[in-house]
């Protein structure tokens, strides 16, 4: 039952998951939080792309995916109508009304998904709330509202004309009036602990009808308010992981306590760094976690063989054929590009932004060369169907720029002959402790998938890091070079791969 999809959680929830399946929803879709308000409204020039989430960034932006998502919900009902007014008052392609084209196209499918008894909470940006709320009652009705929920929180922040933002919006919203519901309480105030010692009061009358206060042995607790005092996560908690968007697992908890019972499946459609994958597991929920990032869906990986070791689940959307493989590089290079590197073990992933003709490396892998230090290789992934000698030229030149050992060109399609002249003439590496290296490789995607690995040293991981074994599903490739008992050298890049991270503490050693 428990399932992690890598993947558009739009097609994983048309065609993966079945209707009227699901108890509960949680998601906290990405959103630019960081930017001008204003800017939100702006037209988008003629050079927009389409919308697309990727790890550690949120861009939506009005394009061909956002046009046809309005189209498919502008007909649907009162949604529709709330979407098109919308539109009207907003104007068209800008990145609001991408986003909540988005949004309601992926609402409609999440509602399907839920049974009668389901609730979904939708985590917001206090600058895109009250849009969205209009379109969960256009789509739930009024009569489906239950709460909109402050999360309230401290941070260091300076606002310059207005007051310091310290707060998100949590919509809870339920599919029917027999939604699951369990009461949550909280510690009583200050000045009723003091009075009455943390005591549950007891209210008595005297033959006067005079009111008596008194208290029992049962402990005070007042049941939860719609404002929630929860502290963001310290950066020296042993829950953080480095992603920015990660929310305290005590947040979750708090959410699926309430609206769901053991044994019910929770979904995460937008599960990031996987706090509400964690927080059901730990609760003896159910789960399905989606997310179209590759990095995230490895981060949910080792934060559960880590903290969760006894979790079981499967893994769905990596692609295990070439065909597969060319259906991510077609939807998405820069995800292609990842997946190809964390095949090999890559350590480290460069950010979209900075790639380009003068950058050329999609991956690091450092590893330990004996007598000479650290080692370096540089990972090129090319998800074109053209290739040609003067991209082996290139990886020549970053080898060489990086004063990398070696250089690694992954390719969708056959290499040319031309191509393998070229990487032959590169020689070998001149200071190696692992025996004759190439210095520069060619291999392709459907040798790596037949697990046809290039020659190279194998990567060092620390044992007391090795996840411990856990049921997925077959078509999951998981190509991992570990070296028991050694440590993986510090390596450059804009992504640290969770497997070679040290974030946090071990809690089992807590």
């Amino acid at each position: 039952m428990n399932t992690l999809y890598y993947g558009d959680n739009l097609d994983i929830l048309k065609n993966k998951i079945n209707d009227e399946t699901v108890d509960l929803i949680y998601l906290d879709p990405p959103f630019k939080s960081g930017v001008n308000y204003n800017l939100l409204f702006q037209a988008a020039g003629d050079d927009a792309i389409d919308a697309q989430v990727e790890a550690f960034k949120d861009t939506w932006k009005w394009g061909e995916s956002a046009e046809r998502a309005y189209d498919e919900v502008r007909n649907y009902g009162k949604l529709g109508l709330a979407l098109a007014g919308i539109r009207r008052w907003l104007g068209d392609r800008n990145e609001m009304m991408a986003y909540l084209a988005m949004m309601a196209v992926r609402l409609i499918e999440m509602q399907k998904k839920l049974k009668e008894t389901g609730s979904i909470y939708l985590h917001c940006d206090p600058a895109a709330s009250h849009y969205l709320k209009i379109l969960m009652d256009a789509l739930f009705g009024h009569n489906g509202f239950r709460n909109e929920i402050i999360w309230c929180y401290r941070k260091w922040s300076v606002a310059a004309g207005q007051f310091v933002r310290n707060h998100d919006v949590i919509l809870f919203y339920s599919n029917s009036d027999k939604h699951t519901f369990n009461v949550q309480y909280i510690d009583t105030s200050p000045l009723t602990q003091k009075r009455w010692k943390g005591k549950k009061q007891l209210a008595m009358f005297d033959d006067e009808g005079t009111r008596l206060a008194t208290s029992t042995d049962e402990e005070a607790q007042s049941p939860c308010p719609d404002w929630w005092d929860i502290s963001i996560i310290n950066p020296n908690a042993r829950e953080r992981l480095g992603y920015p968007t990660q929310k305290p697992l005590k947040l979750l908890k708090r959410i699926i306590s309430a609206s769901s019972n053991a044994d019910d499946l929770v979904l995460d459609p937008f599960c990031g760094c996987g706090t509400a994958v964690e927080a059901a597991e730990g609760l003896g929920r159910n789960w399905i976690g989606v997310d179209i990032a590759h990095y995230a869906v490895t981060l949910i990986e080792e934060r559960l063989a880590r903290w969760q070791p006894h979790a079981t689940y499967d893994v769905y959307g990596r692609p295990t054929t070439l065909a597969g493989a060319k259906e991510l590089a077609h939807r998405d290079k820069y995800q292609f590009q990842w997946w190809a590197a964390w095949l090999l073990g890559a350590q480290s992933y460069q950010r979209e932004e900075r790639k380009g003709p003068d950058q050329g490396i999609d991956g690091r892998i450092a590893f330990k060369n004996g007598p000479f230090g650290d080692g370096l290789i540089i990972i090129s992934v090319k998800a074109g169907e053209n290739v040609g000698v003067q991209m082996i030229r290139d990886l020549r030149g970053v080898i060489e720029r990086e004063e990398a050992e070696m250089g690694i060109l992954v390719t969708l399609v056959v290499p040319t002959q031309p191509m393998r002249t070229e990487a032959a003439r590169a020689g070998f590496v001149s200071k190696s402790a692992h025996g004759q290296l190439p210095r520069l490789q060619i291999i392709t995607i459907e040798q790596i998938l037949d697990r046809h690995l290039p020659d190279m040293p194998r990567i060092p991981r620390p044992a007391s890091e090795l996840p411990r074994r856990r049921q997925t599903a077959r078509d999951q490739l998981e190509l991992l070079l570990p070296i028991e008992g050694a440590e993986a050298p510090a390596v450059r890049g804009d992504f640290i791969d969770p497997r070679f991270m040290k974030f946090g503490r071990s809690r089992r050693s807590a």
